[in-house]
C-alpha cells in the first residue's frame, strides 16, 4: 500500500494543512518512517503522534514539522495540542472503519503538519489539525481525488491563501471587452465600473499597449486582480519574445496575427504554453485562417474572426466558425469588429465562445449598465464560488 493524502481546515493562523501518507512497513511509506525518526534535522525533528504521553495509535504516525521550530514556544504547539490531534484522528479513522484494524499493525503514516509561528490559540490548533488530518486520510484510503474529479475543477478552484484567483476560459461564452482608447487614465475608470462576473475578460487593445507598453497588464491588474487579461498586441515577429513579455506582466493572454509566419506563430503558441498564458490568434485581414491553422504545430488556445474598425461596412468575418472548429475543435472561437447587443443571439447561434465588445460598451454614456446588457445576453449563470472546500 502506498496512498496519500492532503487537507486544509480553518483559518487565520491556527489555519492546519496536513499532507500525509500510509503504507505498507515493509515499503516505501515504512522506509520513510525509519528514516524520519533516525535522521534528524535541525528544526524540524519528527515526533510521533500521541493521544496522551504514553498513549500512541495504532497504526503508529509519524509528525514532521513543516515550518522550522526555531524555539520552545513553537516545539510546544507541535508537542501538545497537533501531536495528540493527528493522534486522535488517527484513532478514529480506525474506530469509523476507515483504517481496518486488521491493517493497524502492518501500515505506517508519516504526517507533515503546518504550525504558523504566530498561532495561539491551543483549542483552535487541536480542531483544526485533528479535522485536517483525519480528512487527509479519508482522503488516502479512498484514492481522492479521481482524476475526472482533478480535470473538473482545475480551472474553477482558487487556493484560499493566494488571495487572488487565476481565471481560466472553461466556462463559455464570454463577453471580452476591450479597450483600445489609448488613455490609461479613461480606460482605468472605465475598467473599475464593469461589473464583477466571471464571463467577463479585459482586453488591453493594441492603441493602448502601444501608447504605454505591456505595464499597463499591471495597471489594470491593480483595479482588476482577479480579471482575465488579453493583451492585443498583433504580434507579427518574435513571438517567443512577446509571449514571455506578456507573461512577465503578469497578463493572461496573448494574440499574435494570423498574417505573422507560420513559424512565428508556432513560437508564440509553444511560449504561451511555457509559461501558462493563452494564445490568440487574430484572423484580421488573413483570407486563408483555416491553412494558417494546418499549417501550426499545436492549435491557438482562442481563434479570433475579426473584422476591423476600418473595414465595417464589410459583412462580419463569422461565417467560417464551424470550418474553423473542424480543424482546431479545442480551440475557443472569437468574434469581433462591430458587435452590438442585437448581434449577440446571432454570433451565440454561430458557435461563437467570447464576443468581443469594444465601443458599444467602452463609449457607452453608463458604462456599467452596458456591460451588463452584454453580460446578461449570454443568459450564462455565475460559476458557484461559494463551495466549502473540503467538499467541493
Amino acid at each position: 500500500m502506498f496512498q496519500i493524502g492532503e487537507a486544509l481546515m480553518g483559518q487565520g493562523p491556527e489555519l492546519a494543512h496536513v499532507d500525509l501518507m500510509i503504507g505498507d512497513k515493509v515499503g516505501p511509506v515504512g522506509q520513510a518512517f525509519a528514516n524520519g525518526l533516525t535522521q534528524l534535522s535541525a528544526g524540524h525533528t519528527p515526533l510521533l503522534s500521541v493521544i496522551r504521553p504514553n498513549l500512541p495509535p495504532k497504526p503508529s504516525t509519524l509528525i514532521i514539522p513543516k515550518v522550522t521550530v526555531k524555539n520552545m514556544e513553537q516545539a510546544a504547539k507541535i508537542f501538545g495540542p497537533a501531536q495528540s490531534a493527528v493522534a486522535k484522528a488517527v484513532a478514529d479513522s480506525v474506530e469509523e472503519g476507515v483504517i481496518l484494524k486488521e491493517q493497524v499493525e502492518n501500515i505506517v503514516i508519516v504526517a507533515s503538519v503546518f504550525i504558523h509561528p504566530e498561532a495561539q490559540d491551543y483549542n483552535k490548533i487541536y480542531r483544526y489539525n485533528y479535522g485536517a488530518t483525519k480528512l487527509a486520510i479519508k482522503r488516502a484510503m479512498e484514492g481522492f481525488p479521481g482524476i475526472d474529479r482533478v480535470l473538473e475543477e482545475s480551472n474553477k478552484s482558487t487556493h484560499t491563501i493566494m488571495g487572488f484567483k487565476v481565471t481560466r476560459l472553461w466556462d463559455p461564452p464570454y463577453l471580452q471587452i476591450a479597450f483600445d482608447n489609448p488613455n490609461l487614465e479613461t480606460a482605468l475608470s472605465a475598467i473599475s465600473h464593469i461589473p464583477n462576473s466571471d464571463h467577463v475578460i479585459i482586453e488591453a487593445g493594441t492603441p493602448l499597449i502601444k501608447r504605454y507598453g505591456v505595464d499597463v497588464i499591471s495597471k489594470i491588474r491593480q483595479v482588476r486582480p482577479d480579471a482575465f487579461i488579453v493583451a492585443d498586441l498583433k504580434t507579427l515577429d518574435t513571438g517567443n519574445l512577446e509571449a514571455r513579455m506578456v507573461a512577465d506582466a503578469a497578463g493572461d493572454a496573448i494574440v499574435v496575427s494570423a498574417l505573422a509566419p507560420i513559424n512565428t506563430i508556432d513560437k508564440l503558441i509553444e511560449e504561451a504554453h511555457k509559461t501558462g498564458i493563452y494564445a490568440v490568434m487574430d484572423t484580421l485581414n488573413q483570407p486563408d485562417s483555416i491553412s494558417v491553422l494546418k499549417n501550426l504545430k499545436v492549435m491557438p488556445d482562442v481563434i479570433e474572426l475579426h473584422r476591423g474598425i476600418d473595414i465595417e461596412s464589410t459583412e462580419h468575418a463569422w461565417g467560417d466558425i464551424a470550418e474553423i472548429k473542424k480543424v482546431a475543435p479545442k480551440a475557443l472561437i472569437a468574434v469581433a469588429g462591430g458587435v452590438r447587443l442585437d448581434k449577440v443571439p446571432v454570433a451565440l447561434n454561430q458557435g461563437a465562445d467570447i464576443l468581443v465588445v469594444g465601443r458599444a460598451i467602452t463609449n457607452a454614456k453608463d458604462v456599467r449598465e452596458a456591460a451588463e446588457q452584454f453580460i446578461n445576453s449570454l443568459n450564462k449563470p455565475e460559476i458557484d464560488q461559494f463551495r466549502i472546500m473540503t467538499d467541493f
